[in-house]
């Protein structure tokens, strides 16, 4: 409840005259300040009259006086120059430690934000602010959803530094590492970032010309070559190892894999990782990796060829892949042979690579390099391609929110996982709409003389 009284503050929802102090003076609200996310108190660079003079500073806010003793803010010197305390109940006095009385503001929260609030708690539809968005101009809508884009780059801007720190800064790595994550596609986005991490980079840069050696590290390092891990470390049990039976293909990428092993003290993942249920062949972890694999070799991809990349076309041709030729013909190791066919990336999973590594990899390099180039680069990505389909994006098309580019299903995923899951509907500019909205409030308590507006006519 105490979030309603700092919403109440924040977009004065609140009679704007004739307000007084609890000891009677006037007061007038120039500024409420704002919002502090750190500690300290709820509010920062207020400004407000009382009696006429006017005072800059920072305003604390809670449901009852006493909480301000419950919270000890009175042992806290960062409360110690609060120019105003504002409360529903007004049960005892404050004041500074020079013992003058610290003004306060009896405020209390109108019933129609309690029960629109309440309302979209209690609401099991989605999204619960259906009503109120489908009344908004396309230009609110627009704006909120700019908004969203820019925390969702910002948001994955701070995964992938975060990924980087961890890779020893190492900003190839930090690439293929996002782009193996991305080719598990959600589902096995955990395993395929567990593998990357596994490969040794610098030992693979060196057998970059032989796909048949990178295809060995790769697929040895899945866990997929049934290798005992125990047996990896010493040479002595390569060959208890090599007498479990397999193709042709399977056999050789295994022998290769356990010299590759020995010579840069290799250690594979569980291959317990990798999930198949409910997965088509062609999205198996094998064949992913084999697509990681051509694209390693043939591409030679890395962070400076996708700054250098003059339009999305040049991109979708780096990001462009296929298989070798067992793999044509297979969808796992020592399976019968299937009808040829050649496994590429379909154009809707490039479109995802694209969206969820290429643009959010140069915007956080562009962030790291101060390049403003960057990272309009990247927005311009996301605004060229076409909107994703999946449910959130028909969900909210049917509140009237319809999504033009990637862009804007990127900002509905923001809106969706990081607002409506969350419950955060007062930090939410459209869940803000419908908490404001009651034109029946606002004629029977005065109209104008209120701050509180109908959904057509706020500002987020």
């Amino acid at each position: 409840m105490e979030q309603l009284l700092h919403y109440c503050w924040k977009h004065k929802i609140f009679p704007i005259r004739n307000l007084e102090t609890h000891d009677g003076r006037s007061i007038e609200i120039i500024n409420p300040g704002i919002y502090n996310t750190n500690a300290g108190p709820d509010f920062i660079g207020a400004k407000i009259l009382i009696d006429g003079v006017e005072w800059g500073g920072n305003v604390e806010m809670h449901l009852r006086t006493s909480d301000w003793f419950r919270h000890h803010h009175d042992s806290d010197p960062s409360y110690h120059n609060v120019i105003l305390h504002v409360a529903s109940v007004i049960d005892r006095p404050l004041f500074y430690p020079d013992g003058g009385e610290i003004p306060q503001l009896q405020l209390q929260i109108p019933q129609f934000i309690i029960d629109n609030y309440d309302h979209l708690l209690r609401n099991d539809s989605f999204p619960k602010c259906r009503d109120a968005v489908l009344s908004l101009p396309k230009i609110f809508i627009h704006n909120w959803l700019t908004t969203l884009t820019l925390e969702r780059f910002e948001e994955r801007a701070k995964q992938i530094m975060q990924r980087r720190d961890s890779l020893d800064k190492n900003w190839e790595d930090t690439l293929f590492v996002t782009l193996a994550r991305n080719f598990g596609f959600g589902v096995n986005g955990d395993a395929f970032e567990a593998w990357a991490r596994s490969i040794p980079m610098s030992a693979l840069a060196k057998h970059r010309d032989s796909l048949f050696l990178i295809e060995a590290m790769f697929f040895g390092q899945a866990g997929l070559l049934d290798i005992d891990i125990s047996k990896v470390a010493t040479g002595r049990l390569v060959a208890s190892a090599l007498e479990n039976k397999g193709d042709d293909y399977f056999c050789r990428l295994r022998k290769e894999y356990l010299y590759l092993a020995h010579k840069f003290s290799l250690t594979p993942i569980d291959a317990g990782k990798w999930k198949f249920l409910r997965l088509r062949p062609q999205n198996f972890p094998y064949v992913r990796i084999a697509q990681l694999a051509m694209l390693y070799y043939e591409q030679h991809l890395n962070i400076s060829r996708l700054i250098n990349s003059d339009s999305i076309e040049e991109i979708y041709a780096l990001l462009s892949t296929h298989v070798s030729e067992y793999w044509l013909t297979h969808y796992s190791f020592n399976m019968e042979e299937s009808k040829p066919m050649q496994k590429t990336l379909s154009p809707a999973s490039l479109q995802l690579v694209i969206v969820n590594t290429v643009a959010p990899i140069l915007f956080a390099y562009g962030r790291h390099k101060a390049n403003q180039d960057l990272c309009d680069k990247a927005f311009d990505l996301w605004q060229q391609m076409k909107p994703e389909n999946n449910r959130f994006v028909r969900d909210w098309l049917n509140a009237g929110v319809k999504c033009e580019s990637a862009a804007d299903s990127q900002a509905v995923l923001q809106l969706t996982n990081r607002y409506c899951h969350e419950g955060e509907c007062l930090r939410c500019r459209f869940g803000g709409e419908y908490i404001r909205s009651n034109p029946q409030w606002l004629r029977e308590e005065g109209g104008e003389s209120y701050k509180g507006r109908t959904p057509n006519n706020t500002g987020g």
